[in-house]
């Protein structure tokens, strides 16, 4: 699984960002890991009216599906990273687990209409 981490020109410490972002993906993702071949995560942050405002987003591509997006606004990066990263679970949760069920309703369908001999 590639991980790769942007940010914007107002977040410091780029390079250790990155080696933090990897090390929790690696462990949070880790159920995924044969099924994501890329994940994206994007950290901003918008100082407006005095309200300091982290945002991630997260992008995991998947083979055979649509990349799966989630965002998340926080006071802080870390809330900011960890709320996206809990969404982008249970998306991929969410995602695989509809494949499965599908999966195995057309099995079932097959053994129902061909019942064995």
């Amino acid at each position: 699984m590639q991980v790769q981490v942007s940010t914007d020109k107002n977040i410091d410490g780029r390079e250790a960002l990155e080696r933090w972002a990897e090390t929790e993906l690696g462990e949070k993702l880790a159920h995924f890991r044969a099924d994501i071949t890329r994940v994206e995560v994007h950290l901003s942050e918008n100082s407006k009216k005095g309200e300091e405002d982290r945002r991630c987003v997260m992008e995991a591509r998947m083979a055979a599906h649509q990349p799966i997006a989630v965002s998340h606004h926080a006071p802080g990066l870390d809330e900011a990273f960890r709320g996206a990263l809990s969404k982008l679970k249970h998306a991929l949760d969410s995602t695989t687990g509809r494949e499965k069920t599908h999966r195995d309703r057309e099995s079932i369908r097959r053994d129902i209409e061909s019942p064995a001999v």
